[in-house]
């Protein structure tokens, strides 16, 4: 049998829920995404917390919530302790996203599922991958490889190729294969025939207008609103599509020299706009391209100003404004608040470009557009003054006292659970035993660590007390003294401790930000409910960034997978895909519900076969590219070792039939047909040189036989 898969949906199936799969390889288990909703429900980690402890190995694929979102609480309530691998956008990205979601949380309510200690553990020990970079695990995972490869949509996306024995697993969602302004569209299409491929069903319903179209619509309803004296509201992620809007915007307003103020405003959003400046790798080719002849970087931004608070924007005089602000649920964040201030005034425009999640604001919002009411919860934090303060303090003051009871209780059970040693207990007896002497203050001198406790007795050679002393006998060799590589090394727990200090992400956490991370100030939150008349115009407009119905089938047919698996998408759209997969692009197409387990086993055997050194000394080459391709014929057998093997022929081997390999595009026959003098068209399937049209059943000529030439000469023949 082929290469053991088995694949276990724990959350995003037959709906639009977060996405998170088990993928067992022979034995190896992925978890493939750790998502969760703007609201943080615990009920939908249910099935991840049962085998949370079971995974090897975590693979993420886009720096937004609902493919990391759960990765803190897992690691601090589940035990999720496996080695975690994606790109470094992804990385970044998605820590900033974390740190905004809690930030616009912990203002509004006592949020504690998990704490920005849990984000940064989370995110500590991050294996970071290039694209196309083959990584190849060891231990339990030995000959398993697996390589992140450009999807679009977000920044640093990624298709998961994880390869065993020759087969592969592709792992496929939320791809867009359209090239966009600040990145390139996805690889997908460049796999062929992979033994599984695990792709969603989310915009299989959905088709879009051309995207010069989609952009123009855009532009003119928000400059519509601006000269009509209102303000728009765009809600939007941390760290995602919104670059891709703050882009289109850019370009529009230096182009037309318009003077509308624009706001980027999260608790993040200078440090995200720092780090995306230093990504221009990971985007498309016109981006480095710039870069790299004019050093112009697409995000150096002069239209758009970057808030880390609402105060902030309060200060801007009246008038037609753009904000951008997360979240784009509306259930928490700038947003929230914004959208309850300006929803009541006819003149202004809320406009969505993502569905928001189920049953969140937005959502609601888009299934039933206004003019309605709706109820809205105002929170703030507020510092505690007066009865309330000092109450507070009061309990602080408690649970000190309480701890240091419990401390000292602890030390008197220690004292008298050694009481039988006469020596102990005896502050001026240091204990013989120790082979290492104790310095003051716990340093590290000559690899001796010490301390003084209470005293100490006098060695009974010496003629008078002294402190400990140890000299130092160095030893020495022809270029000097020896030295302890390990003197040297700065230890893990000062390199922590520096990073802490020295603030998150190398210093690109703005001041701001950190100031509220590390506001300890006593506080409490005061909530309000208010029922909110919308009368502003509200539009939903798709800047998802994913590929739609369409193109999703025509590319699935493309990779035409031995074995198909459908997840994340509404229960009608997963059997709409679902069943026109089954007739267009392979038999075997599955759609497995939550914490179904399905076997996707490859139905090919792979066997392992040596090459005898026979046989390769007359095996015939030919340079193809980069490589050299031959014909083999050979009879299996085996080896002294019962290895299989294949050795010659022990009959005349059989003539084989001209193979061309390689591939060639129309665009580039046709431009070197022109390089050769003639001028080639293609038209009705047939490829017309100047006044003849060659086709495969036509009149031979000598010109017939002069182009074929040309043509073949682009191939290979073997």
């Amino acid at each position: 049998m082929g290469t053991s898969v088995q694949v276990t949906p724990l959350c995003g199936v037959y709906n639009e829920n977060p996405l998170s799969y088990l993928v067992s390889i022979d034995g190896f288990s992925f978890l493939i995404d750790c998502g969760w909703n703007d609201h943080f429900d615990p009920s939908l980690l249910q099935p991840l917390s049962r085998v949370a402890s079971t995974v090897d190995a975590v693979l993420l694929s886009y720096p937004d919530t609902l493919h990391l979102g759960a990765l803190p609480y897992a690691m601090k309530q589940f035990g999720l302790s496996a080695p975690v691998y994606t790109t470094e956008p992804v990385h970044r990205l998605g820590l900033l996203t974390m740190y905004d979601h809690y930030l616009s949380r912990k203002q509004v309510s006592e949020f504690d599922l998990f704490t920005l200690d849990d984000i940064d553990a989370a995110f500590q020990n991050v294996t970071r991958l290039t694209y196309s970079q083959n990584y190849h695990l060891s231990d339990k995972g030995e000959g398993i490889v697996i390589a992140p490869h450009v999807s679009g949509h977000l920044l640093g996306g990624t298709v998961w190729k994880i390869t065993k024995d020759g087969e592969d697993v592709i792992y496929a969602v939320d791809f867009n294969h359209r090239k966009e302004r600040h990145l390139n569209g996805t690889v997908l299409e460049s796999f062929v025939r992979p033994a599984v491929l695990i792709t969603d069903a989310y915009n299989a319903l959905n088709n879009q207008p051309p995207r010069r179209q989609r952009d123009h619509e855009f532009l003119d309803a928000i400059v519509k609103t601006l000269r009509a004296d209102g303000k728009v509201l765009l809600p939007v992620d941390t760290a995602g599509r919104v670059l891709e809007l703050i882009l289109i915007l850019e370009q529009h307003w230096a182009q037309h020299h318009l003077t509308y103020p624009i706001f980027f405003l999260t608790y993040v959003s200078s440090s995200t706009i720092d780090y995306v400046k230093s990504f221009l790798e990971w985007m498309n080719d016109s981006i480095a391209k710039s870069f790299e002849h004019t050093r112009d970087n697409a995000f150096l931004l002069r239209h758009v100003s970057l808030l880390i608070n609402k105060s902030e924007l309060e200060k801007v005089p009246e008038g037609p404004k753009i904000v951008l602000a997360s979240m784009a649920s509306l259930e928490a964040g700038f947003s929230h608040d914004i959208f309850a201030e300006w929803a009541t005034d006819p003149k202004n425009l809320v406009l969505f470009t993502e569905r928001g999640q189920f049953a969140t604001l937005a959502r609601m919002l888009q299934a039933d557009p206004p003019p309605k009411a709706v109820k809205v919860t105002l929170s703030k934090r507020v510092p505690l003054v007066g009865e309330e303060l000092a109450a507070y303090e009061e309990e602080q003051n408690r649970k000190k006292e309480e701890a240091l009871k419990a401390s000292q209780n602890k030390e008197e059970e220690v004292k008298l659970s050694q009481g039988s040693d006469p020596n102990l207990g005896d502050p001026m007896v240091i204990d013989s035993r120790e082979n290492n002497a104790l310095t003051a203050g716990g340093t590290c001198v000559g690899g001796h660590k010490d301390i003084f406790i209470d005293g100490f007795i006098s060695p009974s050679t010496s003629v008078a007390p002294m402190f400990p002393f140890f000299e130092s006998s160095a030893a020495w060799d022809d270029f000097g003294e020896v030295i302890n590589p390990d003197d040297y090394m700065i230890k893990e727990e000062n390199m922590q401790l520096s990073s802490m200090q020295g603030g998150d992400l190398n210093g690109k956490l703005d001041e701001g930000s950190a100031g509220l991370m590390l506001d300890t100030t006593p506080s409490k939150v005061v909530s309000t409910e208010l029922t909110v008349q919308v009368k502003c115009s509200l539009i939903y407009m798709d800047f998802e960034g994913r590929s739609d119905g369409r193109s999703i089938k025509s590319i699935l047919a493309h990779v035409a997978p031995l074995k198909l698996v459908l997840v994340h998408g509404s229960a009608e759209a997963t059997e709409h895909l679902k069943q026109h997969c089954s007739k267009h692009v392979c038999q075997h197409v599955y759609a497995p519900q939550i914490g179904e387990s399905i076997d996707v086993t490859s139905d090919l055997c792979a066997y392992k076969v040596q090459l005898s050194e026979k046989l390769m000394s007359n095996v015939l080459f030919k340079k193809l590219g980069d490589y050299e391709i031959a014909w083999v014929d050979a009879e299996v057998g085996k080896t002294e070792s019962d290895m299989l093997s294949l050795l010659p022929l022990s009959t005349e081997p059989p003539a084989h039939k001209s193979v061309l390999v390689g591939d060639i595009k129309m665009a580039e026959i046709k431009q070197f047909l022109a390089s050769k003098g003639i001028q080639a068209e293609f038209s009705a399937g047939a490829l017309r040189c100047g006044d003849q049209q060659i086709v495969i059943e036509g009149p031979l000529s000598e010109e017939y036989y002069k182009i074929r030439d040309y043509l073949y000469s682009q191939f290979y023949l073997l």
